[in-house]
């Protein structure tokens, strides 16, 4: 799938209140109800239609799925029953317990939740089969239109259901986001917090429980109080341990949300609890401080009742904190701000959003374990200048994420493993070269390279100039990214893509036939034989003088040059017009070609004949021309083989196309001042696309 260049200029962080329409009609929620309600009908929507290719795209239902209303399931349907809370998720035949835990966490907060869920809809006089919600995405809030066709088997719903039979919010809470990615069984397997920023637009962070910092719970109660999100998990060994259940009732593998923390006299003492909600529903951890145990006995009912403590199979429940530190592996951290968890003291974050891509031959240069294409990766500069209030230096978070790699799912598409480094800024301006990485450690980086939808980490670092590098682990690896940068104080941030730049030295003047050098002398006697008295030679000539030479040139294993290099030559050298070459003209571009030749070795480092793409941003600069990462994808898409390798021919090619395209611009700058209004990196993009 081809990805190409997105610009990655900062951007202002969304406004929740701006959610962007997504129907294919472009119609908003309002407009396409009142339709609805004028014509009569009940809404379907075309753009998730009820049918298999909604539900799954790899297989087929395992039993027939009906789609029904709720009006058809149960006779007094309600949107939201007693308000939206946590006892209404329920999961089903789907597993997206990830996502289920981080709507219980949704429920948390009333304020976040009636931005998700709007709660001014219902099945009362204006029902039309239509209902919304609103989800963030790469720093944009969309608004996704749904009918309330939901797929049922035996009369029951046969996904995600809440507690009581006729409330249906969280059912089509699920099949929007379900639309959103395209189908139901695209949101099999995920990680709660990715669920937990597209409710929010906030930023995540993990903890690994075993290693986590000495005031642990205390970062925990500071995170709930704040409203952030919050999941944990229990890791599995390998694929057989996937929700395998522990002595103690606990569920490997398996997204839990975290819903409360507190203290409680306990025989004279302050003891930590932690409360804890399975989404299935049911089965609960057994241990101490769980639904029945005897510590409840030593617990007054006053203060059962401030915990909201009660023994229901509902799920949830709550266990002593040190308790989960040694059954727990992983807590994940969706805070609505980024708040420093640190201490006690809110800040106001700033925003800066960068929008990129990794482009095969061209910007997916994979990390630093491969130096030959590292430096071809998308470079961004963080220009940290103000230190944190009473610290002598500057805390930032760098959050990037792959972005719609659940939807592309049904093309193959996987979560690769992505991650960063963050190097001391030269000083310099411009894309950074081999040898600067090479020879410069980074400064900081993630701490791992993993293949979730997003990797982020805080930091801390002296005011300065910092290069932060964007990667997947492997080189060759496609997608589009979403970089987000939370700094406590003003950061500026700029990407080092090129200007687009042209350095061509004058044409040289052809040297008076007395003084001919020898090879002068040996081409004019090739032309005279090929060509006739006239000293002119069509394409065809071109062709067998260049590939004659070529052969008899040491050094050089390239393949013949094509009849097209040759009637592009002539068109960039032709000044009579009459599509042919005259020799003064071939002697110019003679003096080329050897420079062309020249850079070419240079470049191809195995010297099979070819030169790897990533080495084009280079070659092209020596030749004269500085390009950006857009105008190198697209010459890489045209010029480049499967294997990324660029042969002579091909780079010949390109060149005279880029000489041409340089020419023409000057020549119609010159003549048409108004022209000028477009620059040369965009007319350079209009000329590679003819």
């Amino acid at each position: 799938m081809p990805y190409l260049h997105q610009d990655s200029k900062p951007r202002l962080p969304a406004v929740p209140g701006a959610a962007r329409p997504t129907t294919s009609s472009g119609k908003t929620y309002e407009e396409l109800k009142q339709d609805c309600l004028r014509r009569g009908v009940l809404f379907e929507d075309p753009d998730f239609p009820a049918c298999n290719s909604s539900l799954f795209f790899s297989e087929k239902p395992p039993v027939p799925f009906i789609w029904k209303r709720p009006g058809d399931i149960v006779k007094d349907p309600k949107f939201i029953l007693g308000g939206a809370t946590r006892t209404d998720i329920c999961q089903g035949d789907l597993g997206d317990c990830w996502l289920l835990a981080a709507i219980a966490s949704l429920t948390l907060n009333e304020k976040t939740l009636a931005r998700v869920v709007p709660l001014d809809q219902n099945f009362g006089p204006d029902y039309a089969g239509i209902f919304h919600f609103q989800f963030w995405q790469h720093n944009e809030w969309l608004d996704v239109v749904i009918d309330d066709r939901l797929p049922t088997f035996k009369g029951r719903l046969v996904f995600l259901h809440s507690a009581e039979h006729n409330e249906f919010w969280s059912a089509l809470l699920e099949k929007a986001y379900a639309k959103l990615n395209g189908s139901y069984e695209a949101l099999k397997g995920g990680s709660t917090i990715e669920a937990m920023e597209d409710f929010t637009g906030g930023v995540g962070e993990m903890y690994e429980v075993k290693k986590a910092p000495d005031n642990f719970y205390e970062i925990l109660e500071k995170a709930l109080k704040r409203c952030s999100m919050v999941g944990c998990s229990i890791d599995t060994n390998s694929a057989a341990e996937s929700e395998a259940k522990t002595p103690f009732g606990l569920i490997k593998g398996h997204a839990y949300s975290v819903t409360g923390i507190d203290e409680v006299s306990y025989r004279g003492r302050q003891v930590q609890l932690i409360r804890i909600r399975n989404p299935w529903g049911q089965v609960e951890w057994n241990g101490p401080w769980s639904d029945n145990s005897p510590e409840w006995h030593s617990v007054s009912l006053s203060e059962q009742k401030r915990l909201s403590q009660a023994a229901l199979d509902d799920g949830e429940f709550w266990m002593k904190f040190e308790d989960f530190k040694v059954h727990f592996d992983k807590i994940e951290i969706c805070n609505l701000t980024p708040d420093a968890l640190e201490d006690s003291t809110a800040h106001k974050w700033e925003v800066t959003i960068h929008q990129g891509s990794w482009v095969r031959g061209s910007t997916a240069g994979g990390c630093r374990n491969f130096l030959d294409t590292f430096w071809t990766n998308p470079q961004i500069k963080l220009h940290l200048t103000e230190k944190d209030d009473g610290q002598d230096e500057c805390t930032f978070i760098a959050a990037l994420m792959q972005k719609d790699r659940r939807k592309l799912k049904k093309l193959g598409a996987e979560m690769l493993t992505i991650g960063y480094s963050i190097y001391e800024s030269p000083g310099r301006d411009g894309h950074l070269g081999k040898d600067f990485f090479r020879y410069h450690p980074s400064k900081a980086r993630s701490k791992t390279y993993i293949n979730l939808r997003e990797v982020s980490n805080r930091f801390k670092l002296p005011p300065g100039d910092y290069i932060l590098v964007p990667t997947t682990f492997e080189p060759h690896k496609e997608a589009d990214f979403c970089l987000r940068i939370f700094s406590e104080k003003k950061a500026i941030t700029e990407d080092l893509d090129e200007n687009v730049a042209i350095d061509l030295p004058e044409p040289p003047n052809p040297t008076p036939s007395p003084q001919e050098t020898e090879e002068e002398t040996q081409f004019r006697a090739l032309f005279e034989q090929i060509s006739g008295e006239d000293m002119e030679i069509s394409a065809e000539e071109l062709e067998y003088v260049l590939n004659a030479v070529l052969k008899k040139t040491k050094n050089i294993k390239f393949k013949n040059l094509s009849l097209i290099s040759c009637r592009n030559i002539i068109s960039l050298m032709d000044t009579s017009g009459n599509g042919k070459l005259e020799f003064n003209e071939f002697k110019v571009f003679w003096e080329k070609m050897k420079k062309w030749i020249n850079i070419f070795l240079q470049f191809d480092f195995d010297k099979s004949g070819s030169m790897s793409s990533y080495e084009l941003r280079s070659a092209l600069k020596a030749a004269g021309y500085q390009l950006n990462n857009h105008l190198l994808q697209l010459i890489v898409l045209r010029y480049s083989d499967e294997q990324f390798q660029i042969e002579f021919d091909d780079f010949l090619n390109c060149l005279i196309r880029l000489e041409n395209a340089s020419r023409v611009f000057q020549a119609l700058s010159v003549k048409n001042k108004e022209f000028i209004n477009l620059n040369i990196g965009e007319f350079i993009n209009l000329a590679m696309n003819i």
